[in-house]
């Protein structure tokens, strides 16, 4: 974390020691999305990182086998007015996850507390295949 103000003339020294410390594979969109993952054999439970967002301005889409996750909030009128010299607090973010066709999508669970929406979707109980006798013409 930077502790001092950068100045127009070194402001890309400094950009160009981030990028060089960077981790490689870095995607910055998933920094403000961090999410835990676990498999049980219930289902599978998401513990995603959403500091700075109240519960109204979360939404989650279950469609096609993918879990949709998006936070927006709407920048105040004073917001506007003022001269941000850097803006790293997001006003929005989005990420889907792939879990599959086997999530039973009208029991999922959603809770959000301290920043963190805890997620858990189970899983659909395996059916046994059926045997289908066929008859010979």
């Amino acid at each position: 974390m930077k502790t001092y103000l950068q100045t127009r003339e070194n402001r890309d020294f400094f950009d160009a020691l981030d990028d060089f410390f960077r981790p490689m594979f870095y995607d910055e969109k998933f920094d403000s999305m961090r999410t835990d993952i676990r498999e049980t054999d219930a289902g599978y439970e998401l513990d995603i990182e959403l500091p700075g967002f109240t519960k109204e301005e979360i939404k989650i889409s279950l469609e096609n086998g993918y879990l949709t996750v998006g936070a927006e909030k709407t920048e105040k009128e004073e917001d506007k007015k003022v001269r941000y010299l850097r803006r790293e607090c997001r006003l929005s973010c989005r990420r889907s996850y792939y879990v599959g066709e086997e999530v039973e999508k009208d029991k999922v669970k959603a809770r959000y507390e301290n920043g963190i929406l805890f997620l858990a979707l189970p899983k659909m109980k395996p059916q046994k295949p059926v045997a289908t006798t066929i008859a010979i013409d």
